[in-house]
């Protein structure tokens, strides 16, 4: 299904695996996601205030602290322990969220949620690095990536309804069945190959990120921290603003068919216009509707069409930045993905709680305000880096 979206000047191999790490992806993406959407209804299930369950969301995201360690064990280690490890991890996190009896419990199994991810997503495009090279991954990633829209659009939708249905315990519950089973097809899919373990598998010295690599890593600080900040307050703008409880999952649906659309737009034109500069044009595309918010929130009708633009830019701009971020320290791709992707999860652990802090204190506009910021931040440090190519 996703492999047929490369020609056969691909590697066999990738074709015969991509499809089974993609519907992996998705179902752990699909539980990653579920809480900012619904975080009311979680917060009222444990009967404490939205920002109180912010916080918790904010300590969860915090094992981004972790991705240096998980970079390096990505690095030196077989890609398929490292990726079983990160599957099976995020299932066992999602099971002690379904059962968490209060806020400390639901945020330490974010904690490890997101580590598992990191761990996941970090070997699987180290994988993806082995058998690519540089000019040509901007596609394999966008079609890669297909798996965070779709975890919104067919998961998030899927569990939100559940939830509608029964609560949100069993919603989690059902997203950690279906990582349970993408991830035995993954396992039998991916047979021990030459190759397998990473380039460091002899560094033993620490891999420092320096210079104008930097930058990337504050940009994707930046995109991930500005997307949480809409992503996490929209649920309780619609509930609060407009009696919007049943619109939540209609508008994860809308968000999951944009996402989708700039995942495949970015794989069919971040090689072409080059990495750098996609990631400008999302930029820019979630600063001009972050803007607009500020004003059209009072409508909902305007506020959800400019969220889903928003949502749309970020999807393009992330998705394109991934190929960059995966080549910031030649041989290391796992040290590399490590302390982007951990800068990442830190953007979103330190805006889920200013966010719905700033939400419950002056309302929707100061979310959007700060997502244009974090926006703009993030172009710029693109706009001057220069990526080296291996």
């Amino acid at each position: 299904m996703f492999a047929r979206q490369l020609d056969d000047s691909y590697s066999p191999i990738l074709h015969h695996r991509l499809d089974a790490l993609v519907w992996a992806r998705m179902a752990s993406n699909a539980c990653y996601r579920f809480s900012p959407p619904f975080i009311a209804t979680i917060a009222a299930g444990f009967d404490v205030k939205v920002s109180t369950l912010g916080l918790a969301l904010m300590v969860g995201e915090f094992a981004g602290l972790l991705s240096r360690f998980i970079g390096h064990a990505v690095d030196t280690r077989d890609r398929r322990i490292t990726m079983t490890w990160g599957m099976f991890g995020v299932v066992i996190s999602v099971l002690f969220a379904s059962t968490a009896v209060n806020p400390l419990m639901f945020g330490a199994s974010v904690f490890f949620l997101s580590a598992s991810k990191v761990l996941f997503d970090t070997s699987m495009i180290a994988w993806i690095n082995e058998h690519v090279p540089y000019e040509r991954r901007g596609r394999v990633i966008g079609v890669i990536e297909t798996s965070w829209a779709l975890g919104l659009l067919l998961g998030v939708a899927v569990m939100g309804l559940i939830t509608m249905l029964t609560s949100w315990r069993v919603g989690f519950a059902c997203g950690a069945v279906a990582v349970l089973v993408t991830a035995l097809i993954v396992i039998r899919q991916l047979p021990k190959e030459s190759g397998d373990i990473g380039d460091g598998a002899e560094i033993t010295e620490k891999v420092r990120i320096r210079g104008k690599a930097l930058l990337i890593v504050a940009a994707s600080f930046m995109l991930m921290g500005a997307s949480q900040s809409l992503g996490i307050t929209f649920g309780p703008w619609l509930e609060d603003g407009f009696d919007g409880k049943s619109w939540i999952t209609a508008v994860v649906i809308a968000l999951g068919l944009i996402e989708l659309a700039a995942s495949i737009t970015s794989a069919r034109r971040t090689d072409t216009w080059g990495k750098e500069q996609s990631v400008v044009y999302g930029s820019v595309l979630m600063v001009v509707s972050a803007v607009l918010l500020t004003i059209g929130q009072q409508h909902w009708l305007s506020g959800v069409i400019l969220l889903v633009v928003f949502m749309g830019g970020f999807e393009f701009a992330i998705v394109s930045l991934l190929p960059i971020a995966a080549n910031l320290v030649p041989g290391s791709t796992g040290a590399s993905l490590g302390a982007v992707v951990g800068a990442g999860t830190l953007g979103r652990a330190t805006f889920s709680f200013l966010s719905t802090w700033s939400y419950e204190s002056h309302g929707f506009w100061l979310p959007a305000v700060i997502s244009a910021l974090l926006a703009t931040g993030a172009g710029a440090c693109t706009l001057f880096y220069r990526a080296p190519r291996t």
